[in-house]
């Protein structure tokens, strides 16, 4: 079993930036493929980001390319998601987690999840 604990969340204005972390417990997490899924207030969880186990390789969705950045501490069992230039329609619970492959990840098939951290972007 994997636990999964998010940091980092909090309120900031629009252009503004947040670091969110996600310690994970275990001894494989460098196998571990990881991800970064949100879900706003009525609507259905969605994928934001993606990275692979040695953290060279990442995935993000289009609305979030070029503002955010996925990276990963195997040494430390953590990974971080910058965010920068945040927009109101980022608002929203950012939950990581975990997986055995791209696929797992990208399809939000992942048997673990965090409890989610709370993002608000005021405008």
């Amino acid at each position: 079993q994997v636990q999964l604990v998010e940091s980092g969340g909090g309120l900031v204005q629009a252009g503004g930036s947040l670091r969110l972390s996600c310690a994970a417990s275990g001894r494989y997490f460098s196998s571990y493929y990881m991800g970064w899924f949100r879900q706003a207030p009525g609507k259905e969880r969605e994928f934001v980001s993606a990275i692979s186990t040695n953290g060279i390789f990442t995935n993000y969705a289009d609305s979030v390319k070029g503002r955010f950045t996925f990276s990963r501490d195997n040494a430390k069992n953590t990974v971080y998601l910058q965010m920068n230039s945040l927009k109101p329609e980022d608002t929203a619970v950012y939950y990581c987690t975990v997986g055995d492959s791209w696929a797992t990840i990208l399809d939000g098939r992942g048997p673990y999840w965090g409890q989610g951290t709370q993002v608000t972007v005021s405008s």
